[in-house]
Formats: structure tokens, C-alpha cells, sequence
């Protein structure tokens, strides 16, 4: 493997179709596409500024690397990807991807990160700001994710999540086959025509959360006190730890509580409309419409 260190480069392709390289302490200034077609490449201590530096590169490492703003759209059309201990300001980044690992990452600028990708391993991600990541992508690891990005995991498949912390709105919306451990939810329109949702030992937070959602699975969830007219139209099994503040119209199932607010059930609910709601203790919880 050849090793660049210390240098820069700048303008159009400087390194095109490149193969087992090592870059060191590199700067890849302004310009586009400076490791387009490349295979086999390391990437330590690098900072990049220019546009589109990782198209079309098949195994590749980034370690301890940094991509500015001008970066962006900076890991397209790629597979095989490493990185670890890496920050980066830029948007739109890891679009059409396969094989993706992450570790000690941190997105600051999480806009339209994570489209239409496959295989995607991720330990301890923090995203900050921007809306959509992970839109369209499927079979996905997550251990450990602090997001604050806005509508985020919509349309994903075959997702598996632990410890993580969300706070943002329509989050999970229209996925299928997705598993969440031990983790924090907060937002409004949580999980809406989601099929197969498990959430175990989570805590969900805000308005109208998981409604319109078939196949729905809560264990040992807890919900805050804004959370209302919760499961409307929805096919779910839930076990509550403590009390849920509002409840309307859910299809079908079983839900139990220690204890319910509101509960709406009115001429709008939907066939089969058989869905039980009980304490802890095992008797019926009261309708309050």
C-alpha cells in the first residue's frame, strides 16, 4: 500500500482511480470528486473540504478524519466502508451505500445522511440537526445513537436499536420490521403506519403517539404525560409500566396499564374494534369519553 502524508490536493480528481492507498495528515481542499473510482483505501488524520471526495469506492477506512461544510455529499454510490473517530459538518452524506460501519461518529449536520443504504453497523452515533436521516435504507445494528434530527428512520426495513436517545417528530413512520431497546423516544406522531414496531423497556414521550400501525408491539414501555390519543387504528399488544395518558380508538389487540387517562372509544373506531384494555391487576379499564 502506498503512503501519502502530509500534502494537500486540490481541483478536479487529483487521485482518480486510485488503488491501495494510505493518506496521512491530507487535506483534500476545494474541488470535486478527489478519490472518485478508488478501491482499497486508508484515510487517517485527514480533513476534507472539497466536494464529493468518496464516490464510487469499494473498501475504504476513514479514522480520525474531519469533513467540513464544503464536504458535502462527500460518501455516495460506495460499499465497504470503515470509519471511526470522525466528525462531520457536512450534509448529505452515505447515499446508495452497502456495508457501512460506524463507530465515535458525530454528524453535525445530519441532513438526508444515511439514504438508500444496506448493511449499515452503528455504535455510538450522535446526529445533530437536519431532517430525514436513514430515509429509505434497510438492515440496520444500531448500539447507542443520541439524535436530534427531525423525522428520522422513515421508510426503513429490518432495524435493530439499543440505547438510544431520539428527541424529534413523525419519527419511524411507515417502517417495517423494526426493534428498539432500552431507549428514549421523544416527539410527536411516533411510529405511525409502522408494520412489525417492538419497542421493549422504552420510554416514548409526545402527542398521538404509534397510531395507524399494524402488527404493533410495546414490553415493559413507559409513557410520559403528554403522550394522548395514543394507538388510534392500530393492531398492538402493549404491557405499560405506570399509567398512559390518553388512548382513542385503537383496532384491535390488547393493551395494559397500571393506570389510563382519557380513553376515547367513539362511532369512528375501525373493525374489528374488539381491543381490550386492562389494569395490571387484570380487571377492565373504565371508558372516559
Amino acid at each position: 500500500m502506498q503512503l501519502i502524508k502530509d500534502t494537500e490536493f486540490g481541483g478536479e480528481r487529483p487521485l482518480f482511480a486510485s488503488h491501495d492507498l494510505h493518506l496521512d495528515n491530507v487535506i483534500i481542499r476545494a474541488g470535486e470528486s478527489a478519490i472518485k473510482e478508488c478501491s482499497n483505501i486508508v484515510a487517517t488524520n485527514c480533513r476534507f473540504e472539497g466536494n464529493y471526495p468518496f464516490w464510487h469506492v469499494h473498501g475504504f477506512t476513514i479514522d480520525r478524519c474531519y469533513f467540513d461544510v464544503g464536504g458535502r455529499s462527500a460518501l455516495w454510490y460506495s460499499d465497504h466502508l470503515k470509519m471511526t473517530d470522525t466528525v462531520i459538518d457536512a450534509p448529505k452524506m452515505f447515499r446508495e451505500m452497502n456495508d457501512i460501519d460506524i463507530e465515535n461518529v458525530q454528524i453535525n449536520n445530519a441532513d438526508e445522511i444515511f439514504w438508500r443504504c444496506k448493511r449499515i453497523n452503528v455504535k455510538n452515533l450522535k446526529l445533530h440537526e437536519g431532517t430525514y436521516p436513514f430515509m429509505f435504507s434497510e438492515d440496520i445494528y444500531v448500539d447507542g445513537l443520541e439524535s436530534d434530527s427531525k423525522y428520522v428512520f422513515q421508510y426503513v426495513k429490518n432495524v435493530e436499536i439499543h440505547n438510544a436517545k431520539i428527541t424529534t417528530k413523525d419519527a419511524f413512520w411507515e417502517v417495517e420490521n423494526v426493534t428498539i431497546y432500552d431507549s428514549e423516544l421523544n416527539g410527536e406522531y411516533l411510529g405511525w403506519h409502522s408494520r412489525n414496531l417492538r419497542l421493549v423497556n422504552c420510554h416514548i414521550t409526545g402527542e398521538q403517539p404509534l397510531c395507524y400501525a399494524h402488527d404493533l408491539v410495546l414490553e415493559n414501555c413507559t409513557f410520559g404525560p403528554d403522550c394522548d390519543r395514543a394507538f388510534e387504528y392500530s393492531s398492538v399488544q402493549a404491557t405499560i409500566k405506570g399509567a398512559i395518558g390518553g388512548i382513542k380508538n385503537p383496532a384491535t389487540g390488547r393493551i395494559t396499564a397500571d393506570s389510563f387517562g382519557e380513553i376515547i372509544i367513539d362511532e369512528n373506531i375501525k373493525a374489528p374494534a374488539n381491543c381490550e384494555l386492562k389494569l395490571s391487576d387484570g380487571s377492565p379499564a373504565c371508558k372516559q369519553d
